[in-house]
């Protein structure tokens, strides 16, 4: 007999709007920190308006609202725009990046984590199959431990804080 969840929902991810979707419902869950492991902040997923809106109105509401964003290979962010990173540049007291120290980019995957309690994660970051859950706090926290310690091993981005005139 299957035992039922008494909280959150879980659901698999194929496409690239289901992870969009997936992303702006574990960013709606979040109420103080958001954590992103990413590879090159997918365009479409992190710059998309309803997602920079959530983040927007969290920054805004929560004093002690932290997003810290973990970035492998920020040139293409930086090269093309972003508007994830133009808004972390004016809202710069909540959200941070960091580029993944060169010797610690061979992790594959790619997540998103919400308060240590919701996640959207990616075995493959080339590929848009995954999972996303609303309530599974101790695989958020395993991936959580993770990625703070690629966060203290990683560097601030320069480019990331420039402002753009």
């Amino acid at each position: 007999m299957e035992q039922v969840r008494e909280k959150g929902r879980r659901w698999v991810i194929s496409t690239e709007e289901e992870l969009r979707q997936a992303i702006i419902d574990i960013a709606t869950e979040t109420t103080r920190k958001l954590s992103i492991f990413t590879h090159d902040l997918e365009p479409g997923i992190y710059d998309d308006p309803d997602f920079l809106e959530i983040i927007k109105r969290l920054c805004l509401s929560q004093t002690y609202a932290r997003i810290r964003v973990l970035i492998a290979d920020p040139t293409r962010a930086i090269k093309n725009g972003n508007n994830f990173v133009h808004l972390g540049r004016r809202l710069n007291t909540y959200i941070e990046f960091r580029h993944v120290r060169e010797d610690l980019r061979t992790h594959a995957e790619c997540f998103c984590i919400a308060d240590e309690t919701a996640l959207v994660y990616r075995l493959q970051a080339s590929r848009w199959e995954g999972i996303a859950d609303t309530f599974e706090p101790a695989v958020a926290k395993l991936y959580g431990k993770m990625f703070d310690e690629i966060w203290q091993a990683s560097e601030v981005e320069i480019e990331f804080r420039q402002l753009g005139i």
